[in-house]
């Protein structure tokens, strides 16, 4: 649906444009031809983007900033009005999201109710202020969500986060088959980033790692994985490859299956029978 949806024109809207692999998509639909409207908490980032995009858009397409906070209802409202009343909806690319906020089961309330209400809910309000008018426009569009391999193999660590992009996951799930359901001309899209070296990693770690691909990589990667008609796109990096990734959620799924210890990855008794199915 993408090509048909780059053909048909139109806008791309996407949140938390301001940086990162966001910043680069606003700028891969600009290169196709696209009008961009970049949104994202207001600040000199988010104008600078605006700026940026505008240098590689064809002349006479618009591209526009628009301050915007995933966590409020009125926020995504108001960007759906401006964007309509704009031009039709191509593109929407639920991207906005943010981590680094420790949380345990029995600790970190606020920073569940924040990560969950910026990952989760933040990508649930752009769907619901979208899509509606996306299916009555009947045109060719494509929804995008951007979720996280640790929403698919949850590994330890932080669960609000883990849970927040598998809540992600799920809700793109549901979203391909109800739009297949309701036989609209939009498809739905589940981009999953590998480690990516982006603004958000560059504030614990001041230089690129070898292991980390850069957002460019990340989207172009997306973007030809997407006009193939892919739902799932899981993205590589210089560390782990698509082999390494499948043999990941594989063995993720078979803690059900074969009802092992939760989490058995990282399960003392199970490392070497880990390591070694990764290998195989």
């Amino acid at each position: 649906m993408y090509a048909e949806a780059i053909k048909a024109g139109g806008y791309a809207v996407v949140t938390g444009a301001a940086s990162g692999v966001g910043r680069v998509a606003a700028l891969r639909f600009a290169k196709v031809g696209l009008g961009v409207i970049l949104a994202d908490l207001s600040s000199d980032k988010l104008e600078e983007a605006v700026e940026e995009v505008r240098t590689v858009s064809a002349d006479g397409v618009e591209v526009i900033g628009k301050p915007t906070d995933v966590t409020k209802d009125a926020d995504l409202e108001a960007l759906a009005d401006l964007a309509f009343s704009t031009g039709p909806v191509a593109v929407l690319m639920n991207n906005a999201g943010i981590g680094g906020l420790p949380t345990t089961p029995w600790s970190g309330l606020d920073n569940w109710h924040r990560l969950l209400d910026v990952n989760f809910h933040g990508v649930l309000r752009g769907l619901q202020a979208f899509v509606p008018r996306m299916i009555e426009a009947n045109r060719a569009a494509v929804v995008i969500n951007t979720g996280s391999k640790q929403g698919i193999t949850t590994p330890p660590g932080n669960p609000a986060y883990n849970i927040s992009k598998a809540a992600v996951r799920i809700l793109s799930e549901q979203l391909a088959h109800e739009l297949r359901k309701a036989d609209a001309p939009i498809s739905a899209h589940l981009f999953v980033p590998g480690f990516t070296y982006t603004g958000m990693v560059a504030r614990s770690i001041p230089e690129k790692p070898d292991s980390a691909w850069t957002s460019e990589q990340t989207v172009d990667y997306f973007i030809e994985r997407m006009a193939k008609g892919d739902f799932y796109i899981l993205c590589p990096d210089n560390d782990v490859d698509e082999t390494r990734d499948q043999r990941r959620v594989e063995w993720s799924a078979r803690d059900v299956i074969e009802n092992r210890p939760a989490l058995s990855r990282w399960h003392p008794e199970f490392a070497k029978a880990f390591a070694a199915f990764e290998r195989s």
